[in-house]
């Protein structure tokens, strides 16, 4: 039995649940809104490669190297993006939340902290893990903010990390939440998701 097994995690604004071709429509629908493969620091799939995408996150699901997810939204149980538990380790409890993407409809709502607030509880609460890693492109400024504002850590920059599909350099920030800093973290996101807006 693997680590990381498919699970299905509800929130008010969300669910997360296990990726499927099921999926798919919805998908196709989300990445054309705000046209998000545009954007050249980040890796989402243009609408005709969105079932390619979520085989590849499959295939890796089966490798045990990633636990893939729709995100979907309550109120109109549509999906609206993908996220992933990925680059497993289980030998040393460690995940990184990332491949993440939202249609630009629910983006800048309280979904992303609510996604992020359950991923982390399922992280260190039930599976244990010692620390949760996120990365993002240097040049993704709202993606970095995004990140520290859940309270994750810069631990550094990998430079020249990755070639891009446009045949660029990424430079990577890595960034981590360890176990001991999440009860104040769980506290700081339960707070931002219950303040009035």
């Amino acid at each position: 039995m693997t680590w990381l097994q498919p699970v299905t995690l509800e929130g008010s604004t969300a669910t997360l649940a296990p990726l499927s071709q099921d999926h798919h429509d919805d998908l196709v629908e989300a990445t054309r809104d705000g046209e998000l493969w545009n954007l050249w620091y980040t890796s989402v799939p243009t609408a005709d490669k969105v079932a390619v995408e979520i085989d590849r996150r499959l295939g890796l699901q089966a490798a045990g190297t990633m636990l893939p997810f729709a995100i979907v939204e309550r109120s109109s149980g549509q999906a609206v993006g993908m996220t992933t538990y990925m680059n497993v380790d289980a030998a040393n409890r460690r995940v990184e939340i990332g491949s993440t993407w939202y249609r630009k409809r629910v983006q800048r709502g309280p979904m992303n902290t609510e996604c992020k607030r359950m991923l982390l509880g399922h992280a260190f609460e039930t599976l244990d893990c010692i620390a949760v890693e996120f990365r993002t492109h240097f040049f993704n400024h709202q993606s970095r903010r995004a990140i520290e504002r859940l309270g994750a850590k810069l631990d550094g920059v990998l430079r020249s990390h990755q070639i891009m599909a446009d045949g660029s350099i990424r430079d990577t920030c890595s960034y981590s939440i360890t176990r001991s800093e999440w009860p104040a973290v769980k506290t700081h996101l339960t707070y931002q998701l219950n303040r009035p807006r």
